[in-house]
């Protein structure tokens, strides 16, 4: 039983109710999910890296322009002058023209290629490629330069780690609508044409990696065209080349220095994460055992932990989840005393009706039958009033739970209290003094009941009428009972502060020493000598704190005392907040 006990307290309720899930809780994985995903989405947009790339085209293009046209100066500077004895094939007549020397013109190119690692080609007024710096011509014939890839550097976990990059980087759309660069035989650049008629163009391409598998992405290729001029007369074009290898490798060394903060900034939210789950996951999985155990338990040592201190939500929750518990065992509680105080006045009544029944069957005289009969006709309405008194007090906490309180005039409201009573005994007295004569036939009159109220002062408290009216007419009740024939009972109702006091008071003997707190109990009597035994359950007052407390009032007794010290009666005092 107590590996039981053991096992359930370090999982997580599953879903299904008394059985508990292993492992990390559903909440920690949420709260690491959110935070991950934020960090996953922030990566992404800086790995994007768009406008840095653009910048970095933009300056390479512009570098490479400059280049372009210092080459074409100095093929401009190194044109020849060749005179023509007859029209050449393109139209110009006989005379003196400037023309690009393709012997001149190939050294230049190489050694000015080899300073700028850039490839130059050099084209003549019609298109002809005369100079590519790729290409040695000598005495043996053309000799083609061509780079070739570099070998994989590195040990073998940084190409793989390498490798992944290059796959996943591939995947960012950062160079779609770029054209494709190729190279055909007899197919002139697009840059080229541009720069035969005058005007300089610079282009970026996209163009497959020597050497690539499967998945991996092209590259990017810069062209920059120039017309090579002398004295503003078109000789020829150059144009430049070069790959976007720079560039990739300034994009790269960014995006890891990027990866290299997302890895410790992943670390600590992970980290963050984990505790954050720990603060909010772990004390709630303790209040939630802590439940599971007080459902299940039948004693009270199963306790909620106490997480007050932590002052924020989950603190919050365990202090009302203590006070609710608290509030449940003393409901409990009261419900257990209320029936045990039940069952103990219902035996009373039952007792004395079944002995005078079982008398009853044995009696001959009808003198002592009618008196039998007599006493269990009492019996049973006492009976009745007691479970009356008892359903009414039952349902007073449903129907105080239920209700909307209303603002409610608490002197209006005892002034018609007060009316109603004065008329019912004047009706009293005028039905005792109708007799023949001239002499009373009825009781003596009742005390008069008297009302004091400030006058236009509104003494307006939120609650239900109906219920404040039943506990200020039992007090009134009670008041006329212990009063003396043609007494007062007074009822005056004063403002203090936000509270509205009201004291009923009477001219009786006032309460017994030590009584003060008893007279409030459930089913406790303490009635004036001479009363009929059994005409009250005892429920009134009791059932009057009950309705006062619901509307977050307070109501005691206190014994009035005259100037002589002799007791002058007893005054209710019922305080109320206001509205």
């Amino acid at each position: 039983m107590a590996s039981a006990t053991g096992t359930r307290s370090s999982a997580v309720p599953a879903a299904g109710g008394g059985r508990w899930r292993r492992g990390v809780s559903p909440l920690t994985l949420r709260i690491l999910a959110v935070n991950v995903l934020a960090l996953l989405v922030l990566l992404a947009g800086l790995l994007y890296l768009g406008r840095y790339q653009d910048r970095l085209i933009q300056a390479e293009t512009e570098a490479l322009a400059t280049e372009a046209r210092i080459f074409a100066s100095a093929l401009g500077e190194g044109a020849v002058n060749r005179i023509l004895t007859a029209p050449s094939p393109t139209g110009d007549e006989s005379g003196e023209r400037f023309e690009l020397a393709p012997e001149l013109a190939r050294p230049m190119i190489r050694r000015l290629a080899e300073a700028t690692a850039t490839r130059t080609r050099l084209y003549d007024i019609e298109g002809h490629m005369l100079s590519d710096s790729r290409v040695l011509v000598g005495s043996q014939g053309r000799i083609e330069i061509r780079e070739l890839p570099a070998p994989p550097a590195g040990d073998p976990v940084s190409r793989a780690i390498n490798d992944l990059y290059t796959r996943l980087i591939d995947v960012v759309p950062s160079r779609e609508g770029l054209p494709a660069y190729r190279e055909a035989p007899g197919q002139a650049n697009p840059d080229v044409e541009r720069a035969l008629g005058g005007e300089a163009a610079a282009t970026v391409w996209q163009v497959e990696r020597e050497g690539a598998g499967d998945g991996v992405g092209p590259e990017l290729l810069l062209t920059v065209a120039v017309p090579v001029q002398r004295y503003r007369e078109v000789l020829g074009a150059v144009l430049l080349t070069r790959g976007g290898g720079e560039i990739d490798r300034a994009i790269r060394s960014v995006r890891f220095d990027i990866l290299r903060v997302f890895g410790v900034a992943l670390l600590v939210t992970i980290a963050l994460s984990f505790y954050l789950a720990g603060t909010i996951a772990r004390p709630i999985r303790r209040l939630a055992q802590a439940a599971d155990r007080l459902r299940t338990s039948h004693g009270r040592h199963a306790g909620i932990p106490d997480l007050t201190r932590r002052g924020d939500e989950i603190g919050e929750l365990s202090g009302v989840l203590r006070e609710m518990t608290d509030a449940l065992w003393t409901r409990m509680d009261a419900i257990e005393r209320f029936a045990a105080d039940v069952a103990h006045e219902i035996k009373n009544p039952l007792t004395s009706l079944r002995s005078a029944v079982e008398t009853a069957g044995r009696v001959s005289d009808p003198r002592h039958r009618d008196r039998l009969m007599a006493i269990i006709a009492d019996d049973v309405q006492r009976l009745d009033r007691l479970i009356s008194d008892i359903s009414n007090a039952s349902r007073l906490d449903a129907e105080l739970s239920r209700a909307e309180p209303e603002p409610v005039d608490i002197g209006l409201l005892l002034t018609m209290l007060a009316e109603m009573r004065q008329t019912m005994a004047e009706t009293v007295d005028d039905a005792a003094d109708g007799g023949a004569g001239g002499h009373r036939l009825g009781p003596p009159p009742a005390p008069r009941v008297v009302v004091e109220v400030p006058a236009g002062e509104k003494l307006v408290v939120p609650g239900l009428e109906g219920r404040l009216t039943q506990v200020f007419q039992n007090l009134i009740d009670n008041a006329l009972s212990f009063s003396p024939p043609e007494g007062t009972v007074r009822l005056s109702a004063r403002r203090h502060g936000r509270t509205v006091t009201v004291v009923v008071s009477d001219q009786g003997p006032g309460i017994p020493a030590g009584k003060e707190e008893a007279i409030f109990d459930r089913f406790y009597t303490e009635r004036p000598a001479g009363e009929k035994f059994g005409t009250h359950s005892g429920l009134g007052l009791s059932i009057a704190k009950q309705i006062i407390s619901a509307h977050n009032g307070s109501i005691y007794v206190r014994n009035r005392h005259a100037q002589e010290g002799r007791i002058d009666g007893a005054d209710f005092v019922v305080s109320l907040p206001l509205l």
